[in-house]
């Protein structure tokens, strides 16, 4: 069935940005508000990768109408980062191509584009990678992108941009990333 029949006929380009915590977790709220109107939503990871990560694990359980596609190759230049810039680089283009097929493919109401501004702002990607991404969007589809450092041109031309800022936390004071809240 055609995602035209189940939704509107004008999705938005929603952007969560900001260095505070909650982007990602903004972008799986809304998806997992929309599976429950029988929606469908694509989720392609641009950084993220190398850890096992519970939101991931739980929205596997959405299946069918949740895909997680995880292309990144773990966070850059930080952490337990092994991987030359060239594998980051390499990874982005891949999540870029399989981006474009699943926007366009007509099977999804919500694509989520997870750190593709990290992405950016890291060089992995350029400005225009994202802006033809959101050029050819079908007016039906809900794009989602996350990550600091959200480029300008694409706050620009998003429909709705939420910008999390870092009133306080934890890492300030030393403490390591905790599963269950950061991961």
């Amino acid at each position: 069935m055609s995602i035209k029949n189940k939704i509107s006929s004008h999705g938005l380009v929603i952007v969560y940005t900001g260095g505070g915590k909650g982007k990602t977790t903004a972008a799986l709220g809304l998806a997992i508000r929309a599976i429950g109107h029988g929606w469908k939503v694509c989720l392609i990871q641009f950084i993220k990768g190398t850890r096992k990560y519970g939101e991931i694990e739980s929205v596997k359980r959405l299946a069918p109408n949740f895909e997680i596609n995880i292309l990144g190759e773990g966070f850059v230049g930080i952490l337990d980062d092994g991987k030359s810039l060239t594998e980051h680089k390499s990874a982005a283009k891949k999540a870029l191509k399989i981006s474009h097929k699943k926007i366009i493919s007509g099977d999804y109401q919500i694509v989520i584009l997870d750190e593709i501004n990290y992405a950016l702002s890291l060089n992995l990607i350029e400005v225009n990678d994202i802006l033809e991404l959101i050029r050819i969007r079908p007016n039906e589809v809900f794009l989602i992108l996350t990550g600091d450092n959200a480029n300008k041109q694409v706050i620009d031309v998003a429909d709705l941009v939420t910008e999390m800022n870092a009133v306080k936390h934890p890492y300030q004071k030393g403490l390591p990333p905790i599963k269950g809240i950061d991961f």
